[in-house]
Order: structure tokens, then C-alpha cells, then sequence
């Protein structure tokens, strides 16, 4: 038998390993359970669309993970913010990416982002999101009241009649719901084109409409005979005759901020942008209000059975008026702004135009056709129209005053004519050539740029004046306001 020779030491090193091993073989038998990490996490949630707040919680994967706690942080605390339990509140109208983040340790996150919107747009008043409740509520409408479209497509196949009345104090209001992204549009399409099938039919007093788009009635997309009425940032489009129509003696009402454009009938002869005509009342307005593409007049002022109103245009742009939505010419008359008219040529229609453009229209820009009355052009811009101001030497209006505004690449002469005039200090008088070199852009199409958030008319380089041009402190002091030494000739003040 072999012999194994040890130390002492020796010996007692192998003892204390023997027990090392025996007590980390015990203790192995004491071990948790492997230690389950997260691999996935889901946030659930709903957006917020009034302002207010939203509870939202996560789904986390696997089932069985140890720990499932997660940290919640937002993109960009001044849109919204988040608690430690998940509770999204809004601070601002935007977008936000929420994140939750696993607390084990594995690095694990999830994302959402949501919209917020309603902050700052409190609600007070009747939400209707149906066409059947759209009418409802328009039938009981009480002074004082408003009546809250929201956004989307809204089918009608009769006309809408708005009768009630409002006051001065205390206005009827249908307006768009101001935080969703989509517009309401009232949409007429199943009417055939008949004089009777009218979009809406406002003959009401002291209502406020704001925001609606009124598409492809039988006949006006929007007709007023009530007055002391107020249409903001509104459109209409591919109606069967005038898309905006006052008449039935309406008056003093505000046409604000709005668009007519494409609209057409079979007759070839009706269909304007706007329409303040027949019988019309006095003292109705036209602010920042756009009309293009439509197959007769941006403006009509025609007259039958009314004598001497007053009508007023400001910061108003007609283009491209005579055009059909494909681009081709039409059968209509086609003039940007037509002052006025009547069947036996005496009616006076009165009209004040400041800071209006017409550009690109196939016959006239500012248009005469027989009116009598008195026509005061301040601050306009003509360009390119098939002629850009015709106030012809027959059926003579009373009286015609142009100051500090200009006509050029007309395709023909313009005329001046009228009983009395007072014409002075425009681009063609006092040794003053208007020329596309005067402008940083002449490219019609910008005047159909989107409008801004608020309605108003989009910041365009159209017919803006150069540093240098003649036409800068060129014109006369008529009132309005202006930059430098003189106002300045044209729709735009050099900035």
C-alpha cells in the first residue's frame, strides 16, 4: 500500500476546505427563485381634448415579471405634465410623448404620444356633433346662447332656416368647436341646383357664425336676409349660385375673415364669390374676405328694387374670378370687384374699397357696369386683370375718387369716368411708372396661401413693394394708417 507523507499544515489546509464546501453546498439549498425581468411596456390611455386631465396605466410583459412599478416622465412639462400614479393633466394645446420606464433595473421603457387639446378654450354652451342635433339646437336657440359644432363632415339635404333673433347684447352663436383640428363642413351635396335649395337661409337678427364651411348647395351656400349679423372665418365652395348672398334687405351686417371660391351654376350668370345685391340693405361689410375662381363676379353689387346703400370693402382680395375650378375660362363675367349695376341703369349703389386687391381676373378688376352711385378707392392694388379699373363714359356714376393706388399689365386701358372725380397721388400721376420691378413678388397664386390660425389673411409677398420703389411715401394722407413720411402707393405699406 502506497504511502502519502503530509504535514501537520497540510492536513488542517484540507480540513478547512472540506468545510468551506460543505457550507456553500448548504446554503445553495436556501436560494430565492430566479429573479424575473420586464421585457415590454404598453402604455394605455386617453388623449385629452377638453382641457382637463387623463388617467392613463401600462400593460407590462411578462406576466410573471418580478417587478412591474414604472416612472412616468413627459417630453415637455409645458404642454402637460404626469404624477408618480400615472395622471396626465394638460398645461397647454400641443403634443406630448409620455414615457414609463421600469424600476427593476432593466433599462426597459415604453412611449405614447398624446394630443392635448381644450386648454384655454372653455366650453359654455350646447355640443352638437350630429346633424339632427345641429338643427335642434339652431331651432331653440335662446339670446345669448352658443352652439358648438364639432369637427367633421355633416350631411344635409334641405335647407337650413335660421329665424330666431338675437340681440345687441346678447348674440346667437354657432360656432366651431375651438379645439379640434377638423373643421365642421355643412354639406348640401345631395341638392340639385334650384333657386329654392339654399345652404342656410339666415334671416335672423344679432347671430354670430364662425368657422363652418358650407360645400356644394343647390343654390347660395349662405343666404342673409336678417342683419346686424356676424360671418367669421367661414367658407364657401362649389355652390350652385352666389356662395355668400345678402339681399332681402339685410343690412348692417360683417362678413369677416371668409372664402368663396369654385362656385358655379348652369345658367353661367349668378354664381359671385359674394353677393351684396337686389335688395339689398345698407351699411353691410366686407373685411379680410378672399374670392377666387368663381365663375362670374368675386363681388356683385347688382340692384333691383333698392336705391343709394352703402357697402364697404376692407383688405378684400378677388382673383382669378371668370375661371372655373379646372383652370379653364368661363361663360360669367368674371370681374373681381363689380360696384354695382341695374336692369334700368339709374340704381346707386355706394361702395368705399381700402386696401383691396384684384389680380388676374378675366374681365375687370374694379368694375363700373352702369352704376350711379359713388365709388371711393383708397389704398388698392390692380394687376394683370383683363382691364384693371373700368368706370366707363356711359351710365356715368356720380362720383369716382381713386387716391394712392395703383393698375399695372392691365390688358386694356382703364377708364375714369364719372359725373365728379377726385384722382390723385397714384401709381400712374405725378411722373410715377408702376412696374413688376417694384414688387418683391407677382406670382398670383400666393394670394390663395393658407390663412393663418386666427382667420386672418396670410403674410404674402404678393405685391409688396421693394426697398427703393417709387411708390414708397408716394401717396397722400387719406386716414389710414402708414409707415414713413406718406403713405405709401398700393394695398401694402413698406415695413
Amino acid at each position: 500500500m502506497k504511502k502519502f507523507n503530509i504535514t501537520i499544515w497540510q492536513f488542517l489546509m484540507i480540513i478547512a476546505l472540506l468545510s468551506t464546501y460543505s457550507c456553500s453546498s448548504d446554503s445553495s439549498s436556501n436560494e430565492p427563485s430566479s429573479f424575473v425581468e420586464v421585457e415590454s411596456i404598453s402604455i394605455l390611455g386617453n388623449t385629452i381634448t377638453d382641457g382637463g386631465t387623463s388617467q392613463l396605466s401600462v400593460t407590462v410583459t411578462p406576466s410573471n415579471a418580478t417587478d412591474t412599478s414604472v416612472t412616468w416622465s413627459v417630453s415637455n412639462s409645458s404642454v402637460a405634465t404626469i404624477s408618480n400614479s400615472g395622471l396626465l393633466t394638460a398645461i397647454s394645446n400641443g403634443s406630448v410623448t409620455v414615457r414609463a420606464t421600469a424600476q427593476d433595473g432593466s433599462g426597459i421603457f415604453g412611449e405614447q404620444i398624446f394630443e392635448i387639446s381644450g386648454v384655454g378654450n372653455p366650453v359654455n354652451g350646447t355640443v352638437v356633433e350630429t346633424s339632427q342635433q345641429i338643427l335642434a339646437a339652431i331651432a331653440s336657440a335662446n339670446p345669448g346662447e352658443n352652439i358648438y359644432v364639432r369637427g367633421g363632415d355633416y350631411i344635409f339635404n334641405s335647407t337650413i332656416h335660421i329665424s330666431s333673433d338675437g340681440s345687441n347684447a346678447n348674440l346667437i352663436s354657432l360656432l366651431a368647436y375651438p379645439s379640434d383640428t377638423e373643421r365642421p363642413r355643412f354639406n348640401f351635396s345631395s341638392m340639385s341646383e334650384n333657386s329654392s335649395n339654399r345652404g342656410i337661409e339666415l334671416s335672423g337678427d344679432y347671430w354670430h357664425i364662425k368657422g363652418i364651411d358650407v360645400y356644394a348647395a343647390g343654390d347660395n351656400g349662405l343666404h342673409i336676409s336678417g342683419s346686424n349679423n356676424t360671418i367669421e372665418f367661414c367658407t364657401f365652395s362649389e355652390n350652385k349660385d352666389s356662395g355668400l348672398q345678402i339681399d332681402g334687405g339685410g343690412s348692417n351686417n360683417i362678413v369677416l375673415n371668409c372664402d368663396s371660391y369654385y362656385n358655379a351654376d348652369s345658367s353661367l350668370e349668378n354664381a359671385d364669390g359674394f353677393a351684396c345685391k337686389l335688395n339689398a340693405g345698407s351699411n353691410n361689410k366686407f373685411i379680410g374676405c378672399r374670392a377666387w375662381q368663381n365663375l362670374d363676379d368675386g363681388w356683385d353689387g347688382y340692384l333691383r328694387d333698392t336705391d343709394n346703400i352703402t357697402t364697404t370693402y376692407e383688405n378684400c382680395w378677388a382673383f382669378k374670378n371668370g375661371y372655373l375650378m379646372n383652370g379653364s375660362v368661363g361663360a360669367g363675367d368674371g370681374n373681381g370687384f363689380k360696384t354695382g349695376g341695374s336692369d334700368d341703369k339709374t340704381l346707386k349703389h355706394n361702395a368705399v374699397y381700402t386696401n383691396c386687391i384684384a389680380a388676374g381676373n378675366v374681365y375687370d378688376g374694379f368694375d363700373h357696369n352702369s352704376n350711379r352711385g359713388e365709388i371711393e378707392i383708397y389704398n388698392c392694388s390692380a394687376y394683370s386683370n383683363g382691364r384693371n379699373i373700368s368706370f366707363s363714359s356711359t351710365n356715368i356714376a356720380q362720383f369716382l375718387l381713386i387716391k394712392n393706388t395703383f393698375s399695372f399689365d392691365g390688358n386694356n386701358n382703364d377708364g375714369f369716368s364719372a359725373t365728379t372725380t377726385d384722382i390723385t397721388s397714384n401709381g400712374w400721376q405725378n411722373g410715377i411708372t408702376t412696374n413688376a420691378s417694384d414688387f418683391i413678388a407677382v406670382d398670383i397664386d400666393l394670394l390663395a396661401s393658407p390663412r393663418n390660425e386666427d382667420g386672418s389673411l396670410p403674410d404674402i409677398n404678393f405685391l409688396k413693394l421693394v426697398s427703393g420703389s417709387d411708390l414708397i411715401d408716394a401717396g397722400e394722407d387719406v386716414g389710414l394708417p402708414f409707415n414713413g413720411s406718406a403713405p405709401d402707393i398700393g394695398a401694402f405699406e413698406f415695413e
